[in-house]
């Protein structure tokens, strides 16, 4: 027989600063430039604990995020190769696209289209970002480095953004399937969805809350009318995403 599960590690059940206690996981390798003079980032005070040798899922809270974007980043860089500065840049920068997404309603109140999102548990509030041009589609030798850098972001937002809403809609579909948790419905009136639109800028969604039900003749909901700052839209529930926490 296999053991029970253990007890949560203090570490997870006590309040402490952000990143005073970190999981890490490999990414690599990815090749960058090579700079001369620098220092190394290695006598920082930090003191490490693995987890057992292919033992995964004991570390399963951060390597499930380095599994979502490890194959869009390198998808993404292509075989460009970005010096420390550049790479640095750009992984910050993809660190506040993740930390940008909604989790669930700031409060219950339905004209509140104010969600919580990891931002707020490293800065107090969300992740924002200055609104750059569009630099998908611009041949490579026209960019400077700067904008080679904002390139490879929005191609990244662009494929991890779809590809989270895609699973987050699967998801719903599951539960809604399964007969789990039949009397909470993934759909209903007040539930805040995320709207699913293309070309959006990084860091930006489409926040709203339904506000009516159209079920069909058959009793199935395929269409919802949304609640968002602009106004009450109509929307087929397949471009809807109730946000994970919300469910």
């Amino acid at each position: 027989m296999y053991p029970i599960m253990g007890n949560l590690p203090k570490s997870r059940v006590e309040p402490t600063r952000p990143f005073s206690i970190s999981g890490v996981d490999y990414a690599g390798p990815i090749y960058i430039k090579e700079c001369r003079g620098r220092k190394n980032l290695a006598n920082k005070g930090i003191s490490w604990h693995f987890i057992p040798p292919r033992f995964p899922h004991m570390g399963g809270i951060w390597e499930i995020n380095v599994k979502s974007i490890k194959g869009h980043l390198k998808r993404t860089i292509g075989e460009v190769v970005l010096s420390y500065e550049e790479l640095y840049t750009l992984l910050t920068r993809i660190e506040a696209v993740l930390n940008s997404r909604p989790l669930c309603p700031l409060s219950n109140d339905p004209n509140d289209l104010n969600p919580i999102t990891p931002g707020h548990f490293l800065i107090g509030e969300p992740l924002t970002s200055i609104s750059e041009r569009d630099l998908t589609t611009t041949r490579i030798n026209r960019l400077t480095e700067w904008q080679k850098v904002e390139q490879m972001r929005q191609n990244f937002w662009h494929r991890w953004q779809r590809e989270y809403l895609v699973q987050n809609i699967n998801r719903s579909k599951q539960l809604r399937g399964s007969g789990f948790r039949p009397s909470t419905p993934a759909l209903e009136v007040g539930s805040m969805v995320i709207l699913v639109e293309d070309n959006t800028p990084p860091l930006q969604w489409k926040l709203g809350r339904i506000v009516e039900l159209h079920p069909g003749s058959d009793g199935v909901v395929r269409v919802v009318s949304v609640k968002t700052v602009n106004g009450i839209f109509k929307r087929a529930t397949r471009k809807v995403c109730v946000l994970p926490a919300n469910e």
